[in-house]
């Protein structure tokens, strides 16, 4: 696929994207050798549009995949070994021979390398050979722009070339990085972040059947809105909060317990509204305003993508908006409880609603409690939104982001 299919677009960010390609390929060829034939392979960050916790709880959502990716430059070896650099971290290496899930000592990427090779294998998968690659990201850790998902993703396509011939489909690849990282890695997480990064576009997910998720896409052309989206780095880094992230379903999934049920999919909200009084003693009352927001989430994805179908942009940010304040009060994602004196999240939306005045829609964007604010901002407002965010949260923290219309795939330069 083309360059400019990457972008999102942009032509004019085809020969910066050519030249870091060309990076990447220089560092491969200092860590593992010349003379040998490569791939090249991306796979992009997201963007959560609608949904905030919804996907686990078998509900919907709507999500995009952002022009900032992770690409890796790859190379296969004689051997059963598979060794990745990514840049700024030390280099993981695993064996072909042994794919069994490693959980006496603290995850890292090698085991999510460890757990995609594993599910090829279970799919009957020749691993004859592994592959050398070096891998550098757009994608920030603890952004809120799911690089892990990002790289789940990449390893996927990785596979998918080298051991499939390229037959699992986007879902299928989102499905496996979703595996790596629940069983692998140790980390409950739905499938909204692997699915956007895989499949690309704006899409909306029901999750009703997990094992097959239905998928939208939903053709809107963002860029004709006079909306900017932006991306806020706070400062606030999410990456060691798997407590307070695991909490929000272990909760939601308790309130569905009550009731017989697994997830709060199968379970009517008005049967929850009925039983608040019993919820309250029997789950707490964060659990319940969990639940609550779960029911309303879901009603505002499918809206939010309803209303992008038919147009109708406003109606889109109304609900955008009423998502944020949602999962502020009810969901309770802005800060952690275990840390309330800290608070980046919370001091970024303060502000950015001053700037925008009613204008526009601000909210948590993500799993929540660090890394990131999302908001579509007035392009008129730009200049002023990013100059208000640095003010209080430092120079280059407001990210102008475009939508990517693919998600994983192998590049041609």
């Amino acid at each position: 696929m083309h360059i400019a299919a990457v972008l999102g677009g942009g032509e004019d960010l085809a020969e910066a994207y050519r030249n870091r390609l060309m990076c990447a390929i220089d560092s491969f060829v200092q860590l593992y050798g010349s003379g040998r034939e490569i791939a090249i392979f991306s796979a992009p960050g997201r963007t959560e549009l609608g949904g905030n916790h919804t996907d686990h709880q078998r509900g919907h959502v709507l999500a995009a995949s952002i022009n900032l990716d992770v690409i890796a430059v790859v190379a296969r070896r004689e051997d059963t070994t598979i060794r990745v650099h990514s840049e700024g971290f030390p280099e993981d290496e695993i064996s072909l021979e042994e794919l069994e899930p490693v959980t006496d000592k603290k995850p890292t990427a090698a085991e999510l390398i460890r757990g995609i090779a594993a599910r090829f294998k279970q799919y009957g998968c020749p691993l004859e050979t592994g592959f050398d690659a070096y891998t550098t990201s757009q994608v920030m850790a603890g952004s809120g722009l799911s690089s892990s998902a990002a790289f789940e993703v990449l390893l996927g396509n990785i596979c998918n070339a080298l051991y499939a011939e390229n037959r699992f489909t986007p879902v299928e690849l989102a499905q496996m990085g979703q595996y790596a990282e629940n069983v692998y890695f140790q980390k409950p997480c739905g499938l909204m972040d692997q699915m956007a990064s895989s499949v690309g576009g704006a899409v909306a997910i029901d999750f009703a059947n997990p094992m097959l998720p239905a998928v939208h896409p939903v053709a809107f052309d963002f860029s004709r809105t006079g909306y900017v989206l932006c991306i806020v780095d706070t400062g606030g880094n999410h990456a060691d909060l798997t407590a307070e992230y695991a909490a929000i379903p272990a909760e939601m999934q308790e309130v569905a317990k009550y009731f017989g049920k697994d997830v709060l999919a199968e379970v009517p909200s008005a049967q929850v509204l009925r039983s608040i009084p019993e919820l309250r003693k029997a789950c707490g009352d964060r659990a319940v305003l969990r639940a609550m927001h779960f029911y309303r989430e879901d009603g505002r994805a499918q809206g939010e993508s309803d209303a992008l179908d038919r147009g109708d942009f406003e109606a889109f940010l109304h609900l955008v908006q009423n998502s944020g304040q949602s999962s502020y009060c009810l969901l309770q994602n802005v800060y952690p409880s275990s840390a309330p004196e800290d608070q980046p999240i919370s001091i970024a939306l303060a502000v950015g609603s001053a700037v925008l005045g009613g204008r526009g829609a601000i909210r948590v964007h993500g799993g929540g409690f660090g890394g990131t604010v999302q908001a579509f901002v007035p392009a008129v407002l730009l200049s002023q939104f990013q100059e208000g965010m640095e003010s209080v949260l430092g120079k280059g923290c407001c990210h102008v982001l475009r939508i990517r219309s693919v998600g994983g795939m192998t590049v041609l330069i």
